[in-house]
């Protein structure tokens, strides 16, 4: 069982942990990539979850030959199709509000470490009005290396001043797991649910259900 006591710093993903915005990545990344004559659906994307953006079109622009030169506008396209839907349904997953509250109320220092890119991050924190919530906040675009690289979250953990080993991770992807435990800290998995399941999952230390039920566990 997690005692939040053995921690000193809590850190989230983003997509999929704090807003249900996985399905709306796919339908930018659906509506872009078929301007570039991709056959790609929404299920197809399972493979690229929790990449950044830069690196999913590139895997998708070789994988399927595009022979797209400038990938950064495609990003472009998807990162302001993102920022129009998101805009438009902007909703805190179960619990996440309650959490980061409670989180606030303990004093315990809060991070954000996500693949999305910082536009985003602004967008998702001023709709959802949680901005003071956060000690810091970080995107893995500022890194050279994305998740599943573990370099997100040590900046994370080191701009908190807590060593890796004293953090708690809230992650819903395989990328992010990994990225999590690269980086020496305790993974929670709070899978998300619209992605097909992934027995891999198991490799996070803790999963629950919803936020709520991991709201109750530390609150006991």
């Amino acid at each position: 069982m997690i005692q939040l006591s053995d921690f000193e710093a809590v850190i989230f993903d983003m997509d999929g942990v704090l807003i249900d915005s996985e399905p709306l990545w796919k339908i930018a990344m659906e509506e872009v990539f078929s301007g570039l004559g991709s056959r790609l659906k929404k299920d197809d994307f399972q493979k690229t979850v929790g990449l950044r953006i830069d690196e999913v079109i590139h895997y998708w622009n070789i994988k399927e030959n595009w022979g797209v030169r400038d990938e950064s506008e495609v990003e472009e396209a998807i990162i302001v199709k993102m920022e129009s839907l998101i805009a438009a349904q902007p909703a805190a997953l179960e619990g996440v509000i309650d959490t980061l509250n409670y989180l606030k109320l303990r004093n315990i220092p809060v991070g954000l470490a996500t693949s999305s890119s910082s536009r985003l991050i602004k967008v998702v924190l001023d709709k959802l009005e949680i901005k003071h919530l956060f000690n810091f906040v970080h995107s893995a675009e500022m890194e050279q290396f994305g998740k599943p690289h573990p370099a997100v979250y040590l900046t994370v953990a080191k701009k908190l001043a807590v060593l890796p080993e004293k953090c708690l991770v809230i992650e819903d992807s395989l990328n992010g797991i990994i990225s999590a435990k690269a980086a020496k800290m305790t993974a929670v998995c709070i899978p998300e649910k619209t992605h097909l399941i992934e027995p891999k999952l198991i490799l996070a230390d803790y999963q629950f259900e919803s936020m709520t039920d991991f709201l109750k566990i530390i609150q006991s």
